[in-house]
């Protein structure tokens, strides 16, 4: 509501504007669509991760609090924004105003913030693959911290919002009398809300396309000898080509039938989608805000109207996020299938779980690579590893 704020307090001594008549109807079919997907979208995801067999994985808990926070973004933000402009008035008093528009400013930040959390843990598990110990407390911990920071980032709504009379109706108001502070205030919110989490998740997947690139390339097979062998007497140099094990030919064999490609080209399309979703989300709606507190946008009743609208927007990206985990997840995909009511759900990209299962398989059999030629090396370490199993 910060842009009905703004031009409030701008106009209250001009003609009296009040976006709440401007295309009602409209504004209430907007909201309550997003409403109804986020609440049954994110349920849904919940619900499946609550109940599901599948193993548990860091994945998964990631999911589970992304989907909690866009779950509360519906129940406390979209769902007093439709009461709200149901009653016009500001009907439950200064405690409620404070306590409303500060939880609404947490479950905005927590859904950004632990999609940055996530994104720090998938660039940690590719960076870092065989990097097992402490892996779930990192996790947590990134949790944790994702939480912590929306608390912080929305303390100062608890003393910058109070129950003020705007145009005769009492309103849960925000009140910044020059034009410095709406700009200052406005600009704090942009970095705080989005650059910062489109910086880090950004430069995250950025990271993850690299390795995986890089990776993909350190696997492929070693170009054929310039002048092949003519007797049995000549032997290549290369440690890699001595004395080749079953492993080995396996890894090659899978980099020849482009497993790594593919994987690469998922990760680049799950980068876009994220990236993609999340600021055409929120960045017409901060850069219209943006627009309209340096001045670069008239205050009329249409631009009041379109700023309600891209405003009731923003939360879209709440409701995109589970689409998101089953476009790139086919296992909560078909596992909210199984509820009656979403059978007709599409899991696309069905090649994609025989990608992640090629994938792990390539990792494994690099992994039982290595360690076979730490046994030709080292034979005095075969009993010491047959004792102590690699996780």
């Amino acid at each position: 509501m910060d842009d009905d704020n703004y031009e409030a307090a701008k106009n209250s001594s001009e003609q009296s504007i009040n976006s709440f008549y401007f295309y009602k109807t409209e504004q209430f079919v907007v909201l309550w669509l997003l409403f109804v997907a986020i609440v049954a979208g994110n349920s849904a995801v919940l619900v499946t991760l609550l109940l599901s067999k599948a193993r548990r994985s860091r994945m998964n808990f990631f999911i589970m609090h992304l989907a909690i926070a866009d779950l509360l973004v519906g129940l406390v933000s979209v769902l007093p924004d439709i009461i709200w402009r149901m009653t016009v008035s500001w009907v439950a008093g200064n405690l409620a105003c404070k306590a409303v528009r500060f939880m609404q400013a947490v479950v905005i930040y927590s859904s950004t913030y632990v999609l940055v959390a996530l994104s720090i843990d998938r660039l940690d598990a590719i960076t870092r693959p065989m990097n097992f110990s402490g892996s779930w407390r990192r996790a947590k911990l990134l949790v944790i911290a994702s939480w912590l920071i929306s608390f912080l980032f929305s303390s100062p709504i608890m003393v910058l919002y109070e129950e003020r009379e705007i145009q005769g109706r009492l309103q849960c108001w925000i009140e910044l009398a020059e034009p410095w502070q709406w700009r200052l205030y406005m600009s704090l919110v942009t970095v705080t809300v989005f650059l910062v989490p489109a910086i880090v998740i950004a430069v995250c997947y950025a990271l993850i396309v690299h390795t995986i690139w890089t990776k993909s390339r350190q696997l492929m097979p070693p170009p054929p000898p310039p002048h092949p062998a003519s007797s049995s007497s000549q032997q290549p140099t290369s440690p890699l080509n001595h004395c080749a094990h079953p492993e080995e030919v396996e890894l090659r064999r899978a980099s020849s039938r482009g497993i790594i490609p593919r994987a690469k080209i998922k990760t680049v399309k799950m980068t876009f989608v994220i990236v993609f979703v999340f600021v055409v989300c929120w960045c017409p709606y901060l850069v219209f805000d943006l627009l309209q507190v340096w001045g670069f946008v008239p205050r009329t009743q249409t631009s009041i109207a379109v700023a309600t609208f891209i405003q009731s927007l923003a939360p879209l990206n709440s409701a995109a996020n589970p689409i998101i985990y089953c476009l790139f997840s086919t296992h909560v995909c078909r596992a909210i299938r199984k509820i009656p009511v979403l059978k007709w759900l599409w899991c696309g990209m069905s090649g994609s779980t025989k990608t992640e299962s090629s994938y792990n398989t390539l990792t494994e059999s690099s992994q039982r690579a290595s360690a076979s030629a730490q046994i030709r090396h080292h034979p005095t370490n075969i009993q010491l590893i047959s004792q102590h199993p690699t996780h």
